[in-house]
């Protein structure tokens, strides 16, 4: 699978998905520290990255929609620090990672919440 990890993510993380193999690169190593969310969603659109981060903004369907990028994941963490992510990041990626595309999940420490993309009629 392919990541982007926002700049508010520990670089722990980015590293746990690299020893998972997945396909990850980071806001922090592109240079794109400090940029607006839009601009940051774009690029992970375009490269076909599921975006992970800290960031609620991205939790709005109503300015993301499901469909219009390639998934998002928000983590909402009572602590952010690498020590209480861990867990809910393994768990993400022992789900079946085909429902994070083009969709929006919500990652706390007891549960992942899904909203994907409204069904195309055949």
């Amino acid at each position: 699978m392919k990541f982007k990890v926002d700049e508010n993510m520990p670089s722990d993380l980015v590293d746990m998905l690299h020893k998972e193999s997945h396909d990850v690169a980071d806001i922090v190593g592109e240079g794109l520290v400090g940029e607006d969310d839009q601009p940051v969603l774009e690029v992970a659109t375009a490269e076909g990255r599921i975006l992970l981060t800290f960031d609620l903004d991205f939790a709005d369907i109503r300015q993301y929609p499901p469909g219009t990028h390639a998934g998002i994941v928000v983590f909402r963490l009572k602590n952010q620090r690498w020590k209480y992510l861990e867990d809910p990041a393994r768990c993400l990626l022992a789900c079946p990672l085909e429902k994070l595309q083009h969709g929006l999940a919500i990652v706390d420490e007891k549960r992942i919440r899904y909203k994907r993309p409204p069904e195309k009629d055949s």
